[in-house]
């Protein structure tokens, strides 16, 4: 039998290059409206949706909140978001792991952000996948819990070397568990030197000021951007204070007087919010 050649397709290069030009789509999109998208990932039990309900409460009356909550089935966590007092559309991965660029583009459509400053995108609870795949976010951030130990770093090293931030959730749960911070900063600096850590609690609120603070400088940063590209100068843009924050995620200065001013907030209750199929 004479040796023929054999035609080798990567598939999963295809995929993520075709992904990653759908995420340069939607990054392009949310720069234009001047809306700041944020991609949460952990692992499930790790706190997002209680982080996430925290988060909404601080920031709420100072930006309009939209909220995608992606799950292979259930609004339950929609729910919570909505009662929040976030605009939320709950999206139904059909089964899959993640969120992919295209997915995150279809719920954007289907919930429409003309009317927010914010999205969360609030991504499967995965360690694995989510990590894989761009969404076009402005940024990542990976939430860690205590119970889950100091060694995932070390497990799931692609999560932390695509993420901007890391909170370390659960910190009130401390003395029971065998963490050890600087353990912990050791190995996400093998990854990823200088990325900010903040420790915090989402039950009790401890630490919580240093990671609002932090997200605060990032959107505002992101606007003055936008504001000084004239292909993005028209963009809508509702008005808040700048933040400064040190490099290691600390609390360095008060929101301004703007930011302390009242919004109108959009609500969808859960009777009312939609559901998307993802597939």
């Amino acid at each position: 039998m004479q040796d023929s050649e054999i035609r080798v397709i990567d598939v999963k290069e295809r995929i993520l290059a075709d992904n990653d030009r759908a995420a340069e789509a939607v990054r392009s999109e949310m720069k234009q409206k001047g809306v700041f998208l944020v991609n949460l990932m952990a692992s499930p039990g790790a706190g997002k949706t209680t982080l996430l309900v925290r988060t909404i409460q601080a920031l709420k009356d100072t930006y309009r909140i939209g909220v995608m909550e992606a799950d292979v089935d259930s609004d339950v966590d929609a729910r919570t978001a909505a009662e929040a007092g976030a605009k939320v559309i709950q999206i139904h991965t059909g089964g899959s792991c993640h969120m992919d660029a295209e997915m995150t583009e279809k719920g954007i459509g289907e919930m429409g952000v003309d009317d927010v400053d914010i999205v969360f995108l609030e991504n499967v609870g995965n360690l694995v996948c989510p990590a894989e795949f761009d969404v076009g976010a402005n940024k990542r951030v990976m939430i860690l819990s205590v119970p889950e130990g100091d060694d995932k770093p070390l497990k799931y090293p692609l999560m932390f070397r695509v993420s901007d931030v890391l909170l370390v959730n659960k910190v009130d749960t401390a003395p029971i568990f065998d963490f050890d911070f600087d353990r912990l900063r050791a190995n996400v600096d093998r990854l990823h030197e200088g990325m900010p850590v903040i420790p915090l609690s989402a039950k009790t609120g401890e630490g919580f000021d240093a990671w609002i603070t932090w997200l605060k400088r990032e959107i505002e940063a992101s606007r003055r951007l936008a504001a000084d590209d004239p292909a993005t100068a028209g963009a809508e843009q509702s008005g808040a204070g700048t933040h400064d924050v040190s490099a290691d995620g600390r609390l360095n200065a008060a929101a301004s007087d703007a930011e302390k001013a009242e919004k109108t907030q959009p609500v969808h209750s859960a009777a009312q919010g939609e559901k998307v199929s993802a597939r």
